[in-house]
């Protein structure tokens, strides 16, 4: 059982001490992400991500590093289109230290220009890597036509054009404008005390509370988009406008994506791959947003098999609309899915990063056992209902890099 502390600024606290365990996870998570920057700004939450690991008032990135690794455990990060998060998992023989980092990266980082040069290459590096991940440059292209012109639209590192421009006096005017405490969670689970719970709280409550940063509500546009490049295989996204992670549906969405591509025994596993052997990658996966969301069915294939490839998935998905799943499979995801919450509950950073993110995203923490309610009372027939609605070819994007034809050629197969 978690516990809950709001403080006078906004920011939250929540606890849950975990019996038996002998380490600790502690998270914070600020609700800003990609989607909170202007368009010159992009890529700013992300830069200053890593900036938060290139050294503080009192440490340089060096002794940084030194305290992360002498806690025995790990200290990481990450920014999502949503939110951003910084966490550590120690012994709880070493939380205090852990306390000590993190605050100490989050509210007295330096943002010295020198460190801001060396990062910007680091980032720029990051933004290469992913141009020649064919699996990233697909996802990052679709999500930027069906958001075209929106923050959604743009991508969580942001360009070389945008980077060029922050200075560390500008990113640090930007953490502090956009961190403010109504939008700041912190997370611990596992082995504390409460004098660490108080010292939890009383960093929160120093914060100075401020505006929350608004953001524009975004909504799903078709597409179709083509990048031509010389590798081997093909690789595809067929997309359709499904769910947002606050409807009440989403463990509807998470069963139906797992049946369809979740796994081995999944539709298109069998279809694609086992019986046709068109391919040896095949899944699909729900992108999701506050306000909107898509389901993605994501193959590589050789150019010869790609045609086929993409009529196999169109039957599969079209035939899972028509009449919805059998009984059997509803009934292994719905298992698949219970399992994969209760084995998780058993971890105590999953227990932070679940009570952080769902307090930070929707606002409530479920707790298992009304998760595992919501799964036993999903239907065949809500899935099928729930099928109709998202696979409609006339509301379909498709995004394809490689040795690809053209966007009009992709679109006249869609119908369009």
């Amino acid at each position: 059982m978690y516990q809950e502390i709001k403080l006078p600024n906004g920011a939250r606290l929540l606890t849950e001490e975990i019996p038996g365990a002998r380490s600790a996870a502690l998270g914070f998570f600020v609700g800003v992400g990609s989607r909170h920057e202007q368009a010159g700004e992009n890529g700013a939450a992300h830069f200053i991500e890593h900036m938060l690991f290139k050294g503080t008032g009192r440490r340089s990135t060096a002794q940084l590093a030194r305290d992360m690794d002498a806690i025995g455990g790990q200290v990481n990060a990450y920014t999502t289109k949503e939110h951003t998060c910084f966490y550590a998992r120690s012994l709880d023989a070493h939380l205090d230290r852990s306390l000590d980092i993190l605050s100490d990266m989050l509210f007295h980082s330096r943002f010295a220009q020198e460190d801001v040069e060396t990062e910007r290459g680091v980032v720029l590096e990051e933004i290469g890597m992913y141009e020649d991940t064919p699996e990233d440059l697909v996802a990052e292209r679709l999500s930027a036509a069906v958001y075209k012109g929106t923050s959604l639209g743009r991508p969580i590192l942001g360009t070389q054009a945008t980077l060029e421009g922050m200075t560390g006096e500008w990113l640090a005017r930007w953490q502090k404008e956009h961190y403010r405490p109504g939008v700041l969670v912190a997370a611990l689970a596992g082995s504390f005390s409460q004098r660490q719970v108080d010292a939890l709280k009383d960093c929160l409550s120093a914060l100075e509370p401020g505006a929350v940063p608004e953001q524009k509500s975004v909504s799903y546009r078709p597409a179709v988009t083509a990048r031509k490049k010389a590798i081997e295989q093909n690789h595809l996204i067929l997309a359709f406008p499904a769910l947002s992670y606050l409807d009440e549906r989403r463990p509807q969405l998470l069963l139906l994506n797992s049946l369809l591509g979740g796994g081995c025994s999944s539709r298109l596993f069998q279809e694609v791959r086992e019986k046709r052997g068109l391919c040896y990658t095949v899944y699909s996966y729900a992108s999701d947003q506050a306000d909107t969301g898509f389901l993605g069915v994501y193959t590589a294939v050789s150019r010869e098999q790609e045609g086929q490839a993409l009529t196999t998935v169109r039957e599969v998905v079209s035939d899972l609309a028509d009449h919805g799943p059998t009984q059997e499979e509803l009934d292994r995801v719905r298992e698949q899915a219970k399992a994969n919450l209760l084995m998780g509950a058993e971890s105590v950073q999953t227990r932070m990063s679940h009570l952080g993110s769902s307090a930070l995203l929707y606002g409530k923490v479920r707790e298992t056992e009304e998760i595992l309610g919501l799964y036993d009372a999903v239907t065949r027939e809500q899935l099928r209902d729930l099928a109709g609605e998202i696979f409609q070819m006339d509301r379909a994007s498709l995004s394809a890099v490689g040795r690809v034809g053209s966007a009009q050629s992709y679109a006249q197969w869609l119908g369009r």
